[in-house]
């Protein structure tokens, strides 16, 4: 099915959805339009995923519920009749305003993912295993903006990590893991219990892939200094900068945030710009620290 991806068809799947739960969408606020298109609605939140993502969306459902009865604090499925449906081929599901927040401190983050990657996997629904090349292939040989001397340079660079990465000592168990972990991801309240966001991508994989971020944001981009960066060491317990694959798993995240901007650029000019920055970058040919912007 072929889904209006115009700021009017959202809005429709939006009115759709809300009379399906007899929520009055006057007023709806526009808080974000990226991978997931996200509305305010009065006391609640909806959020829209792209056509065929419906089994992700209904797991994330399901995933809050348990880390919230497994003791970790998530944002809350909304209390509407259908907290998830699909309209026009696009699954939304509702959710609970977070009261008045701020992002998470890099200590706060460090112990919250410390917690995260002790639990056992649910028993009741299965978590995907975590594969960091998904979808990177594809939206490289779709890309309309790049030239062919780009498009041919990104796919040999992904093929080598991916090699690379193939090569790593397989782990003995996967660890539950979130996937997106970065302090935006982990907001907290007046009442100072952090509440973990963006739960699409909790999977079963490797920790380093939520210990990166943060550790590329202080090596990388100076986003982070050497004081904040030691606290959510201390708090987590492990400093992935030390690790003879450190470089590897940075590597990998920094592909992955240059392609993200390169499946934006058709439509934004600010990411188009953002592409050959980044795209220069990880060639080498701007020395570290970067200066990206957020997108």
């Amino acid at each position: 099915m072929n889904s209006d991806t115009s700021a009017s068809g959202l809005l429709r799947v939006l009115n759709e959805a809300a009379a399906i739960n007899g929520v009055d969408p006057i007023g709806a606020e526009l808080v974000r339009a990226g991978s997931n298109t996200i509305y305010r609605v009065c006391d609640v939140v909806a959020r829209i995923g792209n056509p065929g993502c419906q089994d992700t969306a209904q797991r994330e459902l399901r995933v809050s519920q348990w880390l919230n009865e497994s003791g970790l604090r998530t944002v809350d499925v909304a209390d509407v009749v259908h907290p998830f449906a699909v309209v026009d081929g696009r699954p939304v599901t509702w959710w609970r305003t977070i009261p008045d927040h701020r992002p998470s401190t890099p200590a706060e983050l460090g112990g919250a993912l410390r917690r995260l990657h002790t639990f056992v996997p649910p028993t009741t629904f299965t978590l995907p295993h975590h594969d960091p090349f998904s979808g990177l292939h594809r939206q490289i040989n779709v890309a309309g903006y790049i030239s062919n001397d780009d498009r041919g340079w990104l796919a040999t660079h992904l093929h080598s990590l991916r090699e690379q990465y193939d090569d790593l000592e397989p782990m003995d168990t996967p660890r539950v893991i979130h996937g997106d972990a970065w302090q935006g991801n982990l907001v907290v309240p007046a009442d100072e219990t952090p509440i973990l966001l963006d739960l699409e991508r909790v999977s079963l994989g490797r920790v380093e892939w939520d210990l990166v971020q943060i550790a590329a944001d202080y090596t990388d981009f100076a986003r982070l200094s050497a004081i904040d960066y030691a606290a959510f060491v201390d708090s987590y317990g492990d400093d992935l900068t030390t690790h003879e694959k450190f470089r590897l798993f940075a590597d990998i995240q920094e592909l992955r945030w240059t392609v993200f901007a390169l499946s934006q650029a058709e439509a934004n000019t600010k990411a188009a710009a953002q592409v050959q920055l980044r795209l220069a970058c990880i060639r080498g040919d701007v020395a570290r620290p970067w200066s990206w912007e957020a997108l």
